[in-house]
């Protein structure tokens, strides 16, 4: 009897164990969530206040050469002869930084976009990974290797090519197109920060095309169609938004390059589209670091200026990249 009752008041604490570690488990889980929050909330919050702090940084150190006049300009601001006002000085760095940017962006897009196909969809693992862990590669390459191949072996390389170029197009009645025999041109600073900005976009790309249903896949080669058609009308629609997205990362990527544009690019203050001469153009970036060192008073205040419009447009790229995302995800096909 003693026995009995020993086991029947035994049985319940036994029953109650399983149930008080779940108890215990779950509370730890939603510790580790709440924990979890807390931290990414952080992270989001510190990301912000570190933007805000740099743009403060460039509106407050570029205030006195925003503020001041034309005559105090030219006199001290470090404006180069011939030019009379900040505005002025910092249209064609604009210019240059957006058209350098944009060309490498329409020679890299098309190019990464069919290495991720390839990668994703075509090449056999062995070969796929191989072509993946190269193309990742050249983002661990630091920029002035860039810079030096691009002077030292792809300019004199390619400057015959833009002859022949310009060549053609000066064939054209009323057109007048230059060009360097040294290949110092835009041109070629465009194709360099192509295979800069390379990785960035294939890299996103070819993990978006990966992303594609199976299903969507199988339906369309059930009915029929090849491979390019199962691309074409069931990865591509899906992988739009994810393609845009890693096309505005590498425009990012090619706006504020510095050291590669600079070793590369003969430098110029215009605003005209002779992308194979030499002296036409420069960038924001390459333009402050060219001119930083020697700088004093004003000067750095314009160059810091310069700084905030570059800022600026990063910021505008990234909204406008967002809006695009925004607005075409409801087509993309994931939903």
């Amino acid at each position: 009897m003693t026995t009995t009752d020993s086991t029947t008041e035994t049985g319940p604490v036994d029953d109650e164990r399983p149930r008080q570690r779940r108890h215990r488990h779950k509370d730890t889980e939603r510790g580790f969530s709440r924990g979890f929050r807390l931290i990414a909330t952080a992270a989001g919050i510190l990301l912000l206040l570190v933007l805000a702090a740099v743009a403060l940084f460039l509106l407050v150190r570029g205030w006195a050469a925003l503020t001041a006049s034309d005559a105090e300009m030219q006199a001290r601001g470090g404006l180069p002869s011939g030019f009379t006002s900040l505005a002025q000085y910092v249209a064609p760095l604009v210019f240059g930084t957006l058209l350098a940017a944009l060309l490498a962006l329409v020679i890299a897009t098309p190019v990464a976009v069919g290495i991720a196909l390839f990668v994703s969809h075509y090449a056999p693992r062995r070969l796929a990974g191989a072509v993946g862990f190269v193309i990742d590669l050249l983002a661990a390459i630091p920029s002035v290797v860039f810079g030096l191949w691009g002077v030292q072996t792809l300019g004199p390389v390619i400057a015959p090519v833009w002859k022949w170029v310009a060549g053609a197009l000066n064939l054209i009645p009323g057109l007048t197109v230059a060009y360097t025999p040294t290949g110092r041109a835009l041109a070629t600073t465009s194709v360099v920060l192509a295979i800069m900005i390379l990785p960035i976009i294939t890299a996103v790309s070819r993990e978006v095309f990966k992303q594609t249903p199976r299903l969507h896949e199988e339906a369309a080669l059930a009915l029929g169609a090849t491979r390019w058609e199962v691309v074409r009308t069931a990865v591509l629609p899906f992988g739009r938004s994810g393609v845009i997205s890693a096309a505005m990362l590498g425009l990012g990527r090619a706006l504020g390059e510095t050291m590669a544009v600079l070793m590369i690019l003969s430098p110029g203050l215009s605003m005209s589209f002779q992308i194979f001469g030499a002296g036409q153009h420069t960038t924001i970036a390459a333009n402050i670091a060219a001119n930083f060192p020697e700088a004093s008073g004003l000067a750095v205040n314009t160059l810091i200026a310069t700084g905030l419009a570059l800022f600026v447009i990063t910021l505008a790229v990234n909204m406008a990249a967002r809006a695009i995302v925004a607005r075409r995800k409801d087509f993309s096909g994931a939903n």
